[in-house]
């Protein structure tokens, strides 16, 4: 088993498609890239943590009083998602992709 694994890994490694396909996904390091990965992943989690009394009453109050159910519906999963608080799995894969990109 052990040997399939490092047959495996050593495919990996010296695979030229796969390296170029992480290439290619891998935010630039550049401000655009950096200011992407902050604003998709951090603000998002930033906001919730700052107003999310606010924004969990909003979404509660649509959820009783929008006329058609699957608004309804939609607004309560959004009141659930808002209520649950900081998502810490967006922040670390925010983390890693802000370590990935200044890594090098």
């Amino acid at each position: 088993m052990r040997e399939k694994i490092k047959k495996i890994q050593t495919h990996i490694d010296n695979d030229p498609k796969l390296k170029k396909a992480v290439s290619q996904i891998k935010p630039k390091k550049s401000v655009w890239g950096i200011a992407g990965v902050i604003l998709f992943f951090f603000v998002p989690e930033l906001v919730t943590y700052i107003w999310q009394d606010q924004l969990v009453a909003w979404a509660h109050l649509h959820s009783i009083t929008e006329p058609m159910e699957i608004q309804r519906l939609i607004y309560g999963q959004l009141e659930e998602m808002f209520a649950s608080g900081v998502s810490w799995l967006n922040l670390t894969i925010g983390t890693l992709l802000l370590i990935w990109v200044l890594r090098t």
